[in-house]
């Protein structure tokens, strides 16, 4: 990744959704961008283990930019 990619705020916040009633939403990680527009860089903090549930990328919320 490269350094202007670190200082830029994500385009999208990746989340591990898990399945069932609660349906318990955790951040994993963050992806931008590419400059070219043809693709992204998908960067996780954890990686879930969990068989049930997905990985979904959201826009960022305004409060969560600032923290990203």
């Amino acid at each position: 990744m490269t350094e202007k990619t670190n200082r830029k705020m994500p385009n999208l916040i990746a989340y591990h959704v898990t399945e069932g009633e609660d349906g318990n939403w955790t951040r994993i990680g963050a992806a931008w961008d590419h400059e070219d527009a043809k693709g992204l860089t998908l960067q996780l903090e954890m990686v879930p283990v969990a068989f049930t549930g997905r990985i979904v990328l959201r826009e960022p919320k305004p409060k969560q930019e600032a923290g990203a």
